[in-house]
């Protein structure tokens, strides 16, 4: 019997995009992408859905404390901002001049770039 791979989902956002939050207590907010978690499907978006971190003394943080950091948030939740209109739009793919596949926004239908 073969065994079963596990497949990844493909997302159509990637690390160092400006995202907007859509859904949650961050909702409204804009920020870059700092990670995509890609077996749980979700992002780290700068300066969203910020929670606090009770941490102990350590070497990095001699007094410990508390600490406010970004916690991720599911992908369904944030939508890419088009670079020319300024506001939220869908991926789409299209063939480029060159053949390639590239992210097109459908709101404006300009290329995406990183």
């Amino acid at each position: 019997m073969e065994k079963k791979k596990n497949i990844l989902p493909k997302l159509k956002i990637r690390k160092g995009d400006l995202v907007q939050v859509i859904a949650g207590d961050s909702k409204g907010k804009q920020g870059k992408i700092v990670e995509v978690l890609l077996k749980a499907n979700r992002v780290v978006v700068e300066g969203a859905n910020m929670v606090s971190r009770h941490t102990k003394p350590n070497a990095a943080n001699p007094n410990g404390g508390i600490i406010k950091k970004e916690a991720a948030l599911h992908v369904s939740n944030v939508m890419l901002v088009d670079a020319k209109t300024g506001k939220p739009t869908r991926v789409g793919k299209q063939k480029n001049a060159e053949g390639k596949f590239v992210r097109i926004a459908k709101k404006s239908g300009e290329e995406v770039k990183q």
